[in-house]
């Protein structure tokens, strides 16, 4: 059997299986053709041409709908596959994110065990700080203590101190004019005496010794102290007192100083500063 061109292109346009049912179909046509050719008109034909075309057409169309089918089903496997590879690198993410949980667990484990031991720390330092400070209130009550003792002693000690000096002081004024008159040639004018003495700015000088006395026929003044064992610092004050009297008074001063004891230091430093002083047991 012979097709003709367009049946034949029409025909290779369609599925193989189908091919084959209307290639049978046109053949058993063909060998109808001549028993049909008397009853069969041509309207009739042209309406079976165009089955047939119809046919091919909607084979054509299935084509295509199955080639975009296959294309979606393509796309959706892509998409599959992309969807497993993003739910793959979620996994591992998430595998990532459980071994870093586990870790930052680990490290929060280790902070709450150095947070209670630095609470544990924290508790023995305020208890050892409170235990200091009950110390330091035991020990300020034993310097309040110590202190008030101190504070007996030395006023007994100022009490043996004045009781020694004014001895000292009193045995000191029928004592010296002699021995001011045989060592400095000064003859005392008035009783030696115990005196307080206005300073400039309203300061109170207490002399152990005073007395108004003549040195090569000029009117002096005698001023003196009498201490147990005298200080470099002592004898400083006292020469700046006698200074501040002098400028005040415009008289001239004789320093005197009486002591039981003059180390040797003690000794040289009043020669240096011109002061006459005297040992205890030169006044006797």
């Amino acid at each position: 059997m012979v097709f003709s061109t367009k049946i034949y292109r029409l025909l290779q346009q369609v599925e193989p299986g189908l091919r084959d049912v209307l290639i049978a179909l046109l053949e058993e046509m063909e060998r109808q053709r001549e028993q049909w050719e008397q009853s069969v008109t041509k309207t009739e034909f042209n309406e079976l041409k165009e089955i047939v075309r119809e046919l091919a057409e909607a084979q054509k169309e299935l084509a295509q709908a199955q080639k975009k089918t296959e294309q979606r089903v393509e796309e959706l496997a892509e998409a599959q596959r992309k969807t497993e590879q993003r739910v793959e690198e979620l996994a591992k993410s998430q595998k990532e994110l459980t071994e870093a949980q586990k870790r930052t667990e680990g490290r929060v484990s280790k902070l709450e065990k150095i947070v209670e031991e630095l609470t544990e720390a924290q508790k023995r330092t305020e208890q050892r700080v409170e235990e200091l400070a009950q110390a330091q209130k035991r020990t300020e009550q034993e310097i309040e203590k110590l202190t008030g003792e101190l504070r007996l002693v030395k006023e007994r000690l100022e009490g043996i101190s004045h009781s020694v000096g004014y001895s000292l002081e009193n045995r000191s004024y029928k004592a010296l004019p002699p021995l001011l008159k045989r060592d400095m040639g000064i003859e005392i004018k008035t009783p030696l005496i115990r005196k307080y003495i206005e300073l400039p700015k309203g300061k109170i000088f207490q002399a152990n010794i005073y007395g108004l006395a003549k040195k090569d026929g000029k009117e002096v003044v005698i001023l003196g102290e009498c201490k147990v064992r005298p200080s470099k610092k002592e004898v400083r004050r006292f020469l700046s007192k006698v200074k501040q009297f002098s400028d005040a008074e415009g008289k001239e001063v004789v320093p005197i100083i009486v002591a039981h004891d003059f180390p040797p230091d003690m000794e040289k430093y009043l020669k240096e500063q011109g002061i006459k002083y005297y040992w205890s047991y030169e006044l006797e």
